[in-house]
């Protein structure tokens, strides 16, 4: 029986039966018991911890994830811990996850979680999703998973997993198509071992409802779902068309001076917001290098001089196409702050580890010879020399 749609109030009504509900919640439950993988947060009730392992995997592979939450949790080992440390050391922490909006969120909830819960996490999806970061899935997910709150979650692999189940209709994103997903969802988490159950929907949607070449005949409820039923599993739910990724062009500064580099703080919003960079203006793909440079140098305040090229970097973001040209230049006097970016730092390599910096101007930072930070006639001839035949690197984003 598919979900009914709204009323004329828009509620929605109970969709299924409490005995189809049944059906479903048990053989999931013990598929997850004899199937499911043996990962570190799994392990664990600490609600910090399965909310660290939450955010990390927002857009990220587990096998990714593993090594980054157990370094993370080593540094920052509790809430408090976490809500005490300096941005900038979470965000260097975070340095190759990407979407680093997650790193801000998680160190302002940390803080928000000492400063109105004593630094206990409260037990409530309710509670926690008044917290920076809480959407109502990493709510629930928490909730349930550390506390036995029957609160529901939908990602992906949920989302796909009851779309076939129950025959639901629509897009991705769809007003209506949502409200019905998370209306299954609360029904289903309302039973025994909801956060089990809400591991056991994530478990079956990434290892066998799987977006291409399902295994229904290793599927437990196989019998219960309306999709196999009618032939439809490979179209529910239909696929998100995608925008193709634009096209953004970036000119940095590599601008050595006494074994520093010149380092700039981006704005907290928009793309690698708050982190650290090679100072950078947005150029067209067409932009001389001569003018690129003379944005430079009315970004940073200094008149700056062209010492060379050191090529390009190239990153495939999830929204972007992201080419970054590396400039080498020199100047006078060196700025200090510029109102363009939220500080400027002069770093030696070893200081520049430590700063809290995306993956794609980690690359660039690589791209220059001996890190750009020695200033002595050998590294300026050896880039000079080596500038004209660098290759462009093309690296997707991990």
């Amino acid at each position: 029986m598919s979900p009914r749609k709204r009323t004329a109030t828009g509620a929605i009504p109970p969709p299924v039966s409490p005995e189809r509900l049944a059906s479903l919640r048990g053989p999931l439950l013990s598929w997850y018991d004899r199937n499911k993988r043996d990962l570190p947060w799994r392990r664990t009730r600490d609600p910090y911890a399965i909310w660290l392992s939450e955010v990390m995997l927002q857009q990220t592979q587990v096998s990714t994830v593993i090594p980054y939450w157990e370094r993370f949790l080593a540094r920052f080992p509790t809430v408090k811990a976490l809500a005490a440390a300096p941005l900038d050391d979470v965000l260097s922490g975070w340095k190759g996850l990407g979407y680093y909006t997650r790193a801000r969120n998680l160190h302002r909830a940390a803080q928000e979680v000492v400063e109105r819960f004593g630094g206990k996490f409260p037990p409530t999806a309710e509670q926690l999703i008044t917290l920076p970061g809480f959407g109502r899935y990493t709510a629930g997910a928490v909730a349930s998973i550390a506390f036995g709150e029957p609160a529901p979650i939908v990602d992906g692999n949920v989302a796909r997993v009851l779309s076939r189940l129950f025959e639901v209709e629509g897009l991705p994103g769809d007003r209506d198509r949502e409200a019905t997903l998370w209306t299954l969802a609360a029904a289903l988490a309302a039973g025994e071992r909801p956060g089990d159950f809400n591991q056991a929907m994530m478990e079956h949607g990434a290892a066998t409802c799987r977006p291409e070449s399902p295994l229904c005949l290793l599927c437990p409820v196989r019998d219960g779902c309306l999709a196999y039923r009618k032939g439809r599993v490979h179209e529910l739910p239909p696929a998100k068309v995608r925008a193709a990724p634009r096209k953004l062009f970036l000119a940095l500064a590599v601008w050595p001076h006494a074994g520093t580099l010149l380092f700039a703080r981006r704005a907290d919003k928009g793309l690698f917001g708050g982190l650290w960079e090679l100072p950078a203006v947005e150029v067209e793909e067409a932009t001389s290098e001569a003018e690129a440079l003379q944005r430079l140098s009315t970004t940073l305040g200094a008149a700056l001089t062209l010492e060379g090229s050191l090529g390009s970097v190239r990153r495939q973001l999830t929204h972007r196409d992201l080419t970054l040209r590396l400039l080498r230049v020199s100047g006078g006097p060196r700025p200090t702050k510029s109102p363009a970016f939220q500080e400027l730092r002069w770093c030696t390599p070893q200081e520049a580890e430590a700063l809290g910096m995306s993956t794609a101007m980690q690359r660039a930072l690589d791209a220059v010879p001996g890190h750009g930070a020695r200033e002595d006639a050998a590294t300026v001839a050896a880039a000079k020399k080596q500038a004209p035949g660098r290759p462009r690197r093309k690296v997707k984003e991990g």
